[in-house]
């Protein structure tokens, strides 16, 4: 999730677990705890694109990261904080830590929680920025905050943010399995034999939903808001796997078709090839456009492989905000 997000739910978090023993700064240290394991994309200073991407979401969100510097970071802040003991402090960090890749889990992304095993947990059921969960969670929060330590209220409110962003995510489980079944019937009714079928929601709502279906030669994008009366229609992508040719066995491809999970499209646009992770959608909400969120150039250099992250342009989001509000309301 965005990092707004990860430091509400860590001063949540901290609130539960010290709260009542030092005031507002069990919040603080479990804000600071809940950005922590973020903290692994300073990675992408020291080392290639690929690695980079490995590295993010792996041992810093992992229950491992959790049990290690828990204690670590406990010890540090109980040096100089003498309202919470050593322990009680450890405990705050290693909720906060924990929560943190907890709640990853429920995104596209994904998160390696059982690092340093390879297997990235992603149910993709919540955008990595979505207001109704973040929004009124730190409504609550901040009417917590602004209780005493020993009020009731402020135990009550803390309590309320995290049962209702809890019940949230609950709720968008529900819908994914709604909108699943959805996508499921339109391919069933339309006669389209596929290989795979994976949903997600769209970016910053869960009233619309997209699916990635695999096919033996593409892959079909279709989206689907809750107030549609119409079809799904399906739009295909070709894989063209074939344009990286001996390039599919370079260790850099491999690695970035791993972290894909299978799921990418190469282009070639002016001479140049493109390599598309298929699993956090397109630029659009027009199913049929060829502009896809994560997308990496591929060079070839006398020292090999040179691979960068394709930067998208700021009104990009801006019309995709627009077209979205416009796609919520139904085809």
């Amino acid at each position: 999730m965005d990092s707004l997000t990860q430091i509400v739910l860590g001063a949540a978090v901290g609130e539960a677990v010290l709260g009542k023993k030092v005031g507002n700064k069990a919040m603080l240290y479990g804000a600071i705890a809940g950005t922590i394991p973020d903290l692994d994309v300073i990675a992408r200073f020291f080392v290639d694109t690929v690695t980079a991407l490995e590295i993010h979401r792996g041992f810093s969100h992992s229950i491992l990261f959790s049990i290690l510097f828990a204690p670590v970071f406990g010890w540090l802040v109980s040096r100089w904080e003498h309202t919470a003991s050593w322990r009680q402090w450890s405990w705050l960090f290693f909720f906060g830590f924990i929560t943190h890749p907890l709640l990853d889990a429920h995104t596209t992304w994904g998160t390696q929680l059982f690092w340093p095993f390879d297997l990235r947990l992603a149910y993709k059921n919540i955008f990595v920025i979505d207001p109704l969960y973040t929004l009124p969670f730190l409504v609550f929060l901040i009417l917590a905050m602004l209780r005493k330590r020993n009020d009731p209220k402020r135990r009550y409110f803390n309590s309320l943010g995290l049962w209702v962003s809890s019940i949230y995510l609950c709720i968008t489980l529900l819908l994914k399995g709604i909108t699943y079944f959805k996508f499921q019937q339109a391919l069933k009714d339309q006669g389209i034999q596929y290989i795979e079928l994976e949903t997600k929601p769209a970016p910053l709502n869960t009233i619309i939903w997209t699916a990635n279906v695999e096919t033996k030669d593409a892959y079909l994008i279709a989206n689907y808001s809750l107030f549609d009366t119409k079809p799904i229609t399906f739009s295909k992508h070709h894989k063209n796997h074939h344009l990286l040719g001996d390039l599919a066995n370079n260790n850099k491809i491999k690695r970035l078709v791993n972290l894909t999970n299978g799921w990418y499209i190469i282009q070639e646009k002016e001479g140049k090839l493109f390599f598309n992770d298929l699993r956090f959608g397109q630029l659009s909400v027009d199913t049929a456009a060829k502009d896809y969120v994560f997308s990496y150039k591929l060079k070839q250099t006398g020292d090999g492989l040179y691979i960068s992250e394709n930067k998208k342009r700021p009104e990009d989001g801006k019309k995709l905000l627009v077209d979205l509000w416009q796609r919520l309301k139904g085809n």
